[in-house]
C-alpha cells in the first residue's frame, strides 16, 4: 500500500467504508488519469459538475487570469468584484425576466438553505413542502427537505413544519395551501433514480403555487447548465420558478452555488435585519470567472444539443434483457437493472474496463450515466460496449 493511500485512509475523513480510491493525477475532457498509468472514461463528471469537461482550456484560462488579479478580498456584497457582476449579468441574460438577481454562495446545499430563508421572508409563512425521494443537500435545513429518511434519522430534530408529497402525483398538490411558504422540487429528480415528471403535473404545480401564494423553488443543482438537453430543466416544461437554486456545474469545476430570484425579492435580505443572508466566500472571484467561462463554452459549443444527441445514442445502444429501463433526459440518465447486486457488479466490472459509472443514494437498483457534455459518439459507443459486456456476465 502506498504512503498516499495510507494517509488517505488515516487522515482524511471518509464518507463510506469502501471508497473507490482511484489515485487521480490528471484529467482532461472526458477522461481521468491515475498514478498507476490507467485512463478512465468518466461517465460521472464529478456528479454533474464538469459539464464542459475536465480542464476546458477556456475555463482554465479564466481561472489563471483571475488568479493573477486577486483572490478573496471581502465577504460577499461589499465590494464591486468584476467576476461576480459579469456572471450575475450573464445569468440574467439567459434566464426569464423574473429571475434577474443572483446571490452567490458556496454550494448547492447552502443555496437551498438560503432559498428557504428567502421564501419565508417573502411570504411570512413557515410551512414547507418537498417531495419523497428528493435530495437537496446535507446541511440541516437542506436535509429537512430531503425525502430520504435513512439519511435523516440520526440528525433529528430537523426543521419543523416540513411536509412531503409524492413526485408527479396530482392529488398530492393539495398539500400546498395558504400556510405554505415554499414548495421545493427538483424539476427532474436526480438521486431518486432520474424521474421525469409529466408536463401537466408541472403546470398544475405552478398553478397551485399561484393560487395559494406559495413560492415555487426549483432545485436545479444537478439538472442545470445543459445536462438535460436544455440550459435549464424547467425549460422543458414551460414553467418558471419563483426561486431557482444552482450549484455543481455553475462553477465550471470550481466550488460555488447560487440562488436566483427577482431583485424585489432579494432586496428583503438587505433590511430587518441587514445581512439577512451572508457568506464570507460566496461568489469567490475565481469560481465566478470559471463559471462565466464555462457558461460561454456551453453556449458557443452547443453542449445542450450535444447532450440531447448523445443521450439519445445511449438509449439506442443500451438494449439488453437485463435492463428494465433507461430513463432520463439528455445526459442525465438512469440504467435500471431492478437489482442492487447486479448494479454493483456492472459498475465495478466497468471500472475494471476503464469506464467510471456511479450509483444513486436512493435508487440502488439503477446506476447513473451523467458524463461531461463534451462526450462524443466514439466515447458513447465504447461505454455502451463495456456496459453490455458486463451485463452479459450477470
Amino acid at each position: 500500500m502506498s504512503h498516499l493511500k495510507t494517509a488517505f485512509e488515516q487522515h482524511l475523513a471518509q464518507t463510506s467504508p469502501f471508497p473507490i480510491a482511484l489515485d487521480i493525477i490528471g484529467a482532461e475532457g472526458c477522461h481521468l488519469h491515475t498514478r498507476d498509468g490507467k485512463r478512465y472514461l468518466d461517465l460521472v463528471a464529478g456528479l454533474a459538475v464538469n459539464n464542459t469537461g475536465h480542464r476546458h482550456p477556456k475555463v482554465v484560462a479564466a481561472i489563471n487570469e483571475q488568479a493573477g488579479r486577486y483572490l478573496h478580498v471581502i465577504p460577499y456584497g461589499e465590494f464591486i468584484q468584476e467576476p461576480q457582476v459579469r456572471y450575475a449579468e450573464r445569468l440574467a441574460s439567459v434566464l426569464p425576466p423574473a429571475l434577474n438577481c443572483t446571490y452567490f454562495v458556496n454550494s448547492g446545499t447552502e443555496a437551498n438553505e438560503a432559498a428557504i430563508k428567502l421564501a419565508k421572508r417573502i411570504t411570512g409563512r413557515t410551512r414547507l413542502v418537498a417531495c419523497h425521494k428528493s435530495y437537496h443537500g446535507s446541511t440541516h435545513g437542506s436535509l429537512s427537505i430531503t425525502g430520504n429518511e435513512e439519511k435523516k434519522y440520526r440528525n433529528r430534530p430537523l426543521l419543523p413544519d416540513v411536509h412531503f408529497m409524492h413526485f408527479n402525483v396530482a392529488e398530492d398538490l393539495a398539500l400546498i395551501d395558504e400556510r405554505t411558504a415554499a414548495v421545493i422540487v427538483e424539476p427532474i429528480q436526480g438521486d431518486a433514480g432520474i424521474r421525469v415528471p409529466d408536463a401537466a403535473w408541472m403546470l398544475a404545480l405552478r398553478q397551485r403555487c399561484d393560487e395559494t401564494g406559495t413560492m415555487l423553488v426549483f432545485d436545479e443543482v444537478q439538472t442545470g447548465f445543459g445536462r438535460t438537453g436544455k440550459l435549464f430543466a424547467f425549460e422543458h416544461f414551460g414553467v418558471v420558478p419563483d426561486i431557482l437554486v444552482l450549484g455543481k456545474a455553475l462553477g465550471g469545476g470550481m466550488p460555488i452555488g447560487a440562488f436566483v430570484s427577482s431583485r424585489e425579492h432579494m432586496a428583503l435580505f438587505t433590511h430587518h435585519p441587514v445581512l439577512g443572508h451572508i457568506t464570507t466566500f460566496g461568489g469567490h472571484p475565481i469560481p465566478c470567472a470559471a463559471g462565466l467561462a464555462a457558461l460561454e463554452v456551453l453556449l458557443e459549443e452547443g453542449l445542450p444539443e450535444n447532450a440531447r444527441r448523445m443521450g439519445s445514442l445511449f438509449k439506442e445502444l443500451l438494449v439488453h434483457p437485463a435492463i428494465r429501463e433507461v430513463r432520463g433526459m439528455g445526459l442525465m440518465l438512469a440504467v435500471d437493472l431492478g437489482d442492487a447486486d447486479k448494479v454493483q457488479r456492472v459498475v465495478m466490472g466497468c471500472l475494471e474496463q476503464g469506464v467510471l459509472g456511479f450509483w444513486f443514494l436512493s435508487c440502488p437498483e439503477a446506476f447513473r450515466i451523467a458524463p461531461p457534455l463534451v462526450i462524443n459518439e466514439e466515447h458513447v459507443r465504447h461505454a455502451c460496449k463495456a456496459i453490455t459486456q458486463e451485463l452479459g456476465r450477470l
